[in-house]
């Protein structure tokens, strides 16, 4: 439109790729992209409370009403400076023997995905160079003996406002500057899912030395919502957070304390 913000051009997602690189580890898997939805995890939880609980990746070009950690708010309105930030969820029936640092799990597969520089800040952000550059939400609905698990995704991929944002945004185009979001997501989705499926055989132990390697609290000062400070030690065997004490080491697991550096 003449005098507007130029258009960015339509994006191409892999989905194809995607569901080639996953149906062997999910036989039903799909892929779906939606211009626009409220929340991409929404939309999964009510189809699977509905009685829908087939594994898919739900794409949202642009989401009004996306969620974060403690209901906080996530919105990926397109922004004038660039492209849009990725969200998505990917919807699967899990049975893992603990689900305690499934987020980190995720957390580390997204990192790995996408470039040696992206750090992980307990439990569910991805960092770069001390700020926020995405988050995971991992919700589950009840199917009988299983649970459906929801696992939410965004990433900024290009410059965002930080008003009104705890932690100042961080983007992956500051990283590589051509990825656009579908190019992210047919790196991410395929790794997540593969990540899932392996934490869900084999817990949180084997991916501790990975974890730690891009832990962004290690060593430093933190203090958490319920008031606890302390310096940070790693995480252990099931994902719990070590906190180094007055009263001598704790161990962190509430998914409702919420952890900053001091």
């Amino acid at each position: 439109m003449a005098g507007g913000a130029p258009a960015h051009p339509p994006l191409r997602w892999p989905a194809e790729a995607v569901w080639e690189a996953v149906v062997l580890l999910l036989p039903e898997f799909s892929v779906e992209i939606l211009p626009t939805l409220p929340s991409t995890n929404t939309t999964l939880m009510e189809r699977a409370r509905a009685g829908r609980a087939e594994p898919i990746a739900l794409v949202a070009e642009q989401q009004s009403a996306g969620r974060g950690r403690m209901g906080r708010q996530w919105l990926s309105e397109s922004p004038d400076t660039g492209p849009a930030p990725l969200t998505f969820s990917i919807g699967l029936t899990l049975a893992p023997r603990d689900w305690s640092g499934l987020s980190l799990a995720v957390g580390l597969a997204v990192a790995q995905s996408l470039h040696a520089d992206i750090q992980l800040k307990w439990p569910n952000d991805l960092w770069l160079h001390g700020r926020k550059l995405g988050g995971i939400l991992i919700e589950t609905a009840s199917m009988g003996a299983l649970r459906y698990a929801v696992i939410g995704i965004g990433i900024n991929i290009a410059p965002r406002a930080a008003e009104g944002l705890r932690t100042p945004p961080a983007w992956l185009q500051e990283l590589l500057p051509e990825t656009d979001a579908a190019q992210a997501f047919g790196l991410i989705a395929p790794a997540v899912v593969k990540a899932v499926l392996d934490f869900a055989e084999q817990g949180m132990e084997p991916l501790r030395a990975a974890y730690q390697a891009r832990d962004a609290l290690y060593g430093r000062e933190v203090v958490c919502s319920d008031g606890l400070s302390g310096m940070a030690r790693g995480i252990d065997a099931q994902g719990a957070l070590l906190l180094e004490t007055a009263q001598g080491l704790q161990k962190i697991s509430s998914a409702e304390v919420s952890v900053r550096p001091a």
